[in-house]
């Protein structure tokens, strides 16, 4: 049965009854879902009908179940091209290029991604953002009447919902899907697509695969399948603000967010504008504190904090048991003369020592 719908579909697509040719393979993989062939060739067809999001979804589906399938590498390339992901396509064709060395087309697919993504740096490195959005419709012109959102919506119905919301460096997309296992989720990440299936046994699929509203570092995107949630975290490319998750043509060119960096050193809360030198003013005030004049007991004290400061260990060693077995009158910096015996006490003219029992 799979093999006459595929071979009533090969036929449709041959008469240019593409809208057939993909309603007649879609009913071939429902009854062979584990067959590469069929998904290439929708995705063949999904790219005739300017189905670019579906054909990435389903070239990335054939790779899953047969890495070695080079017509699939130039189905999920060309349809990147269209979806103007230059790097991705190329990154494709690079891939089929090694498992069909023979096939010209892929070189001729990877030079021209080439210079669409040269062309690409250039625009994006002009000042001018009017210049910018000239330059980029003319570097496109045939892609203009396939990029407006419509085309990247998914075709089956969302029986999930989902939302996002944006960090300077990363979005956020969470689709409240509750207890799928993670064996039947699938994203995939490109320049800048986004593609989630979730396949439920005896379920039609969820498709969710917009074309985003800026650019993505694949590499650096992950997601999570949790209990209640599957949570998809995307890289930017360019810390700019997304007005929305999908592409949408003509838009106004986004703002790029500050990203404020750590300052060297914390600086304490003040009421004055300018800065504080902290460190600074600590070595002031210990030279203030070093300098500071003394009257009476209050500089003799620091006098003897200072030579017991810069002791070495017998010097201080002699000034602590001096101190001690004097009771406070006697205060000597010589070890070897302390060391040995028991230093007694000497009291002022007027005074005399007294013993203190406890």
């Amino acid at each position: 049965m799979a093999t006459d719908l595929e071979t009533k579909a090969k036929e449709a697509f041959i008469d240019d009854h593409f809208e057939l040719a993909v309603e007649l393979y879609s009913q071939a993989i429902d009854l062979n879902p584990n067959n590469a062939e069929l998904f290439a060739d929708r995705a063949q067809a999904n790219i005739k009908l300017s189905n670019f999001t579906e054909a990435v979804a389903d070239a990335n589906k054939a790779i899953q179940l047969d890495s070695s399938m080079a017509k699939a590498y130039l189905r999920k390339g060309t349809a990147c091209m269209k979806l103007e992901e230059y790097q991705t396509a190329k990154t494709a064709f690079q891939a089929g290029a090694g498992l069909a060395p023979e096939d010209s087309r892929f070189k001729i697919f990877i030079k021209e991604c080439d210079e669409c993504i040269a062309e690409e740096n250039a625009i994006f490195s002009k000042p001018s953002v009017e210049n910018t959005t000239n330059a980029q419709a003319a570097s496109a012109p045939a892609v203009d009447g396939h990029s407006s959102p419509t085309t990247a919506l998914p075709v089956s119905k969302p029986k999930f919902r989902h939302e996002f919301y944006q960090k300077p460096e990363e979005v956020v997309v969470t689709v409240f899907a509750k207890g799928i296992p993670a064996k039947d989720v699938a994203v995939d990440f490109g320049e800048q697509i986004l593609s989630v299936t979730i396949d439920l046994p005896g379920e039609e699929p969820y498709h969710l695969q917009p074309r985003l509203f800026g650019k993505i570092i694949p590499a650096k995107c992950r997601y999570d399948v949790l209990s209640t949630k599957i949570e998809i975290r995307l890289a930017k490319a360019e810390p700019i603000q997304w007005t929305s998750l999908e592409y949408v043509k003509d838009v106004v060119v986004p703002q790029k967010i500050n990203i404020s960096t750590p300052a060297q050193r914390p600086s304490y809360p003040s009421s004055k504008h300018r800065g504080v030198d902290w460190d600074k003013l600590e070595a002031q005030v210990k030279k203030e504190e070093k300098d500071e004049k003394l009257d009476g007991d209050a500089a003799l004290n620091k006098f003897f904090q200072d030579i017991y400061r810069d002791a070495d260990e017998d010097t201080r060693r002699a000034m602590q048991k001096s101190f001690v077995e004097s009771n406070g009158t006697v205060l000597s910096t010589n070890w070897k003369d302390v060391g040995a015996k028991k230093v007694d006490g000497t009291p002022p003219d007027g005074m005399e020592m007294k013993k203190w029992e406890y």
